[in-house]
């Protein structure tokens, strides 16, 4: 297995090494069908994962332009992933979500198309932060007001 594919499936995926190395095995080599066996192993991932308690997260503030403020809470399990760059990407980006797109509630911000890749809903943009994460995340509440 060429090092160099491995190295590439890891930066897209986030995945473990070996996790990327059985998925390329796996696909016989190709990149694509790897990252959708990677994510599909994430999304089961996450599905074990969500009954896990929420102890820690984070509370994230955006606002756009003055007019569009967003408030969201967001948890995971521990204190060490609510500080870690995957999670705190995923805040940002929900809070943007939430300012653009005026989601009702968290279930119809779940189902989404996210607003800077229209092929993945909201829902499977946190199953792949915890897939690389480990933990189980989940939009515990937001607020959005605007003018």
């Amino acid at each position: 297995m060429n090092n160099d594919n491995i190295k590439k499936l890891r930066e897209l995926t986030g995945a473990g090494v070996m996790d990327a190395k059985r998925a390329l095995e796996e696909a016989d080599g190709n990149l694509d069908k790897a990252g959708e066996i990677i994510k599909k192993r994430g999304f089961v991932k996450a599905a074990a994962k969500s009954e896990r308690e929420i102890k820690s997260g984070l509370i994230k503030t955006y606002l756009h332009n003055n007019r569009v403020g967003v408030l969201l809470k967001l948890g995971c399990e521990t204190d060490f992933v609510a500080k870690s760059e995957p999670f705190q990407e995923l805040a940002q980006h929900l809070v943007m979500q939430i300012a653009a797109m005026d989601p009702e509630d968290i279930v119809a911000l779940l189902s989404q198309p996210f607003v800077k890749d229209e092929s993945v809903t909201v829902d499977a943009l946190i199953k792949q932060v915890i897939a690389k994460t480990g933990e189980n995340i989940r939009i515990e509440a937001f607020h959005r007001s605007a003018l």
